[in-house]
């Protein structure tokens, strides 16, 4: 059965924070509030960990995950991001974004879609996502709390945990932190394309 948490939104307690990194670390799945909505995550080289979501999701090979970051530095070290793209990401991050952009060697093979190397990287406007992350000194690798068959994240942490208890290691009450996916740019070509439209603004890639 899996834990819950209870974490202020805002003054994250360092305890519980150190205590659900050591489980991403010991290859556990967790449920996390992001700017967003709530998200699956696990540590990202742990491929049991990383099946176990495929499964909760019913996902095939061709699914996009999202390494979830603390800064750009780090998506510096998994994504090959010349000047233009950084002034881009600098402008919009932290926010309700994921970007689409050319993988560096740094990112498992397995997280890759098949056909691109392509990998989607976000940074979340989130205190208790970045608490995580700077105590993980990594990213998380995370996909949309989405249900098969369903158009939008689940969001209240008691439903989830009753829901998948057996599934999940650990549920992180954060509150209510709304039900709206990041809206997905890929940065793969000369020009920003909009592929879904979300929580953040689009005007600025259009």
């Amino acid at each position: 059965m899996s834990q819950l948490f209870q974490i202020h939104p805002e003054n994250p307690q360092k305890r519980l924070i150190q205590q659900a990194v050591d489980i991403i670390r010991k290859g556990g799945v967790i449920v996390y509030p992001t700017d967003c909505a709530y998200a699956l995550g696990c540590h990202l080289g742990d491929k049991s960990a990383l099946d176990k979501i495929k499964r909760i999701r019913k996902l095939d090979d061709k699914h996009n995950f999202t390494l979830v970051c603390r800064d750009l530095s780090e998506i510096g070290t998994y994504a090959k991001v010349d000047n233009q793209m950084y002034r881009l990401l600098k402008a919009h991050t932290p926010g309700a974004y994921t970007f689409i952009l050319k993988a560096t060697t740094e990112v498992p093979r397995r997280l890759l879609h098949p056909k691109r190397r392509a990998i989607g990287l976000r940074i979340p406007d989130n205190k208790i996502v970045q608490a995580l992350l700077e105590e993980l000194d990594e990213p998380i690798m995370s996909t949309s709390l989405i249900m098969p068959g369903e158009s939008e994240p689940l969001t209240d942490p008691y439903e989830i945990r009753d829901l998948l208890q057996h599934e999940l290691d650990l549920v992180i009450d954060g509150g209510y932190c709304g039900m709206s996916a990041t809206t997905v740019v890929s940065l793969m070509e000369d020009h920003p394309e909009v592929i879904r439209i979300g929580a953040g603004d689009t005007t600025n890639f259009e």
